[in-house]
């Protein structure tokens, strides 16, 4: 039985794959099966800042979005169907979609309390 040697990829040829990884309209796995190698070898270059291909500037810089919340509200004209009230109104939403700095994305769908979304975002900013 004969065993495969392991492949050494120069740094140089681990930057060029990366590149044609990322090119627009090629697949990671296009690529790698052009060169015969895992896919999950390459997405690991990927990540490496060495071989990775420099991305844009203003990609790097963090930059706040603007936020707007809509609220319902509801107008009671009876007293006797009025819900019990505390000191602060409570503030909710149907849907709450929040996009990470990463790419990755929160979708919360269905009535939701405001202050469970804020708890949420501060647990995820720890």
């Amino acid at each position: 039985m004969s065993r495969r040697k392991k492949r050494f990829w120069a740094d140089e040829e681990k930057r060029e794959i990366c590149a044609q990884a990322i090119t627009p309209g090629m697949s990671v796995a296009q690529v790698a099966r052009r060169y015969a190698v895992n896919a999950n070898l390459i997405f690991k270059w990927l990540k490496d800042p060495r071989f990775a291909p420099e991305a844009d500037a203003s990609a790097k810089e963090a930059t706040f979005l603007p936020v707007e919340i809509e609220a319902d509200v509801a107008v009671v004209t009876d007293p006797i169907d009025m819900p019990m009230q505390s000191s602060s109104p409570l503030l909710s939403a149907s849907r709450v979609d929040i996009t990470l700095s990463d790419g990755r994305r929160i979708l919360i769908e269905g009535p939701t309390a405001l202050t469970a979304v804020v708890s949420l975002v501060q647990g995820l900013a720890v």
